[in-house]
């Protein structure tokens, strides 16, 4: 009796706590209306049976995605035959996926990065395919988009705006975000590095290229909340962190996004904001170090010079 009223207590613990975070997410993320199936393993992190989901043997061409938030997760490229009763992947989509200790103490699990829904496990060290990894993933946590579709169909943007893992953040917090990249550009030099351009002996700036679904987001919606997570009325610096590689800066890739980042400075120099953010055609993108990459994400962390202040 002791030990079911202990397991009764422990239940009630994780679906409350379960149940706050997603009301905490919900402010920020769109979630689909789930099935009590769905909820049962992308909530509360059950597992369907073995060789029962509908994209166990399903190797059709397009893209995965989260069934809560409809973030792309998986390429059907990097789907194989693993034999084990569930989806295998052995890569997924740069920066959607967050892996996290399971609470079996063995295991390590797999999450959306946008909104932290359960997909499943990964596993490494099995030699099944070349990349030696298998995200093993519940059918049930996934929709798939057929190749050709709207999904396939994206656009890019790229900011910088002090250190670029806390614009990362943010960034991977949009609906219709696809990925997110940490690197540097603005510099015609050779390859950087982290620690030249710390140096301050380049022109390159901290900045991350931005993937998105135009079906479910647009440019200047993006921009919107660039201005908002970083105080564009500093120069060469944001918060503690200063130096020219952290200058505030949107590197438009077409007429339309610079047309678009025009308007919204002028929107806010009228309300009284000393703008200093730089307006310049995109150049070579240069990704930064493993270790930058989702840096909050993998890491648990917040950023400690990027807030959201409302400005529009």
């Amino acid at each position: 009796m002791k030990n079911t009223a202990l397991f009764l207590v422990m239940g009630l613990i994780f679906y409350t706590g379960c149940a706050q975070q997603m009301k905490e997410n919900a402010g920020q993320i769109n979630f689909h209306k789930l099935t009590p199936e769905e909820e049962r393993v992308i909530v509360f992190k059950g597992t369907e049976r073995p060789f029962t989901g509908k994209y166990n043997n399903y190797f059709e061409k397009g893209t995965y995605a989260c069934k809560r938030c409809g973030t792309a997760l998986y390429l059907s490229d990097d789907k194989f035959r693993s034999e084990c009763g569930w989806p295998s992947f052995d890569d997924e989509i740069k920066g959607t996926v967050k892996r996290i200790p399971d609470a079996d103490g063995m295991r390590t699990e797999i999450v959306c990065v946008n909104c932290g829904a359960h997909l499943g496990h990964v596993f490494t060290g099995e030699g099944l395919t070349f990349k030696d990894t298998r995200h093993c993933v519940n059918s049930v946590s996934l929709d798939f988009v057929p190749a050709g579709s709207e999904m396939t169909e994206t656009d890019t943007a790229i900011f910088a705006g002090g250190c670029f893992w806390g614009v990362e953040y943010y960034m991977q917090q949009v609906t219709g975000v696809i990925s997110t990249e940490a690197g540097y550009t603005g510099d015609d030099g050779e390859k950087p590095t982290y620690q030249k351009v710390s140096s301050h002996s380049t022109d390159f700036a901290e900045a991350v290229r931005v993937v998105f679904d135009p079906g479910k987001t647009d440019y200047e919606s993006i921009a919107r909340l660039f201005f908002e997570i970083h105080d564009p009325t500093q120069m060469d610096r944001q918060g503690p962190d200063i130096g020219h590689q952290y200058r505030s800066v949107i590197f438009y890739r077409t007429d339309e996004q610079r047309r678009i980042t025009e308007r919204l400075i002028g929107q806010l120099k009228q309300k009284g904001f000393k703008v200093v953010t730089e307006v310049v055609p995109a150049s070579k993108f240069w990704t930064a170090e493993a270790y930058h990459q989702q840096y909050y994400a993998k890491n648990n962390g917040t950023p400690y010079c990027h807030r959201f202040e409302k400005r529009f």
